[in-house]
């Protein structure tokens, strides 16, 4: 689904998207309120979410997407390369940020990473998060140790190659494991650590002292 307020934005990212034969534009919407409404009857897998709507904002609207009983997974993509931004919509639970000057072939690239449960960030996002996180790392230590000593010793393996940013199938080759295994390991990390995707998972995991190469 896409959701933008700019008839004419919309109309160019489902050309962009239609031209994959594996993708299908379900819904589009104007505003975060009707986004919300149309998720539930069209329950598209990934929404490209814009942040500065009228009514109902980007952020609003990905917190609501992800609290459904079955979310999709979201990209934000938006003019917009600000911190406060990144930071508010990886905390909505976002597992994606990328600005709409981004080249058309990543913006699909982006959807399909995604839609597998993985996480695409633009590089300056990405450079941000990072920074952010290396100045606040200290307020969240104890509590991001705490949550990491629920996980097996394999799920801790797993979450320190996710940290560095490795897909499935990377762990899977670095573990010797299958993909398939892989999977329920981090659906497990995702809970045992109360996060909502890949991005904050990693991120508790930076604040633990795992990960960083």
């Amino acid at each position: 689904m896409i959701v933008d307020d700019d008839h004419l934005v919309r109309l160019a990212l489902a050309d962009i998207l239609d031209r994959d034969p594996a993708l299908t534009v379900v819904a589009q919407a104007g505003d975060g309120a009707e986004a919300v409404e149309l998720a539930r009857t069209r329950r598209p897998d990934v929404v490209l979410m814009d942040i500065r709507m009228p009514g109902m904002d980007g952020i609003i609207a990905t917190r609501r997407l992800r609290a459904l009983p079955e979310p999709p997974q979201v990209i934000v993509l938006t003019t917009f390369d600000l911190d406060q931004y990144v930071y508010d919509a990886l905390a909505a639970g976002a597992s994606g940020f990328l600005l709409k000057d981004t080249d058309p072939g990543e913006i699909v690239r982006a959807v399909r990473i995604v839609a597998d449960g993985q996480a695409m960030l633009h590089p300056s996002a990405a450079r941000r998060l990072i920074d952010r996180h290396y100045a606040t790392a200290g307020q969240a230590t104890g509590h991001a140790r705490a949550r990491i000593d629920k996980l097996t010793p394999r799920e801790k393996d797993v979450l320190n190659l996710l940290a560095d940013g490795a897909s499935n199938a990377e762990i899977a080759t670095g573990l010797g494991m299958r993909e398939s295994t892989v999977k329920a390991h981090v659906s497990r990390i995702l809970s045992a650590l109360e996060v909502g995707n890949r991005v904050q998972a990693a991120l508790c995991a930076r604040s633990a002292g795992i990960g960083g190469r």
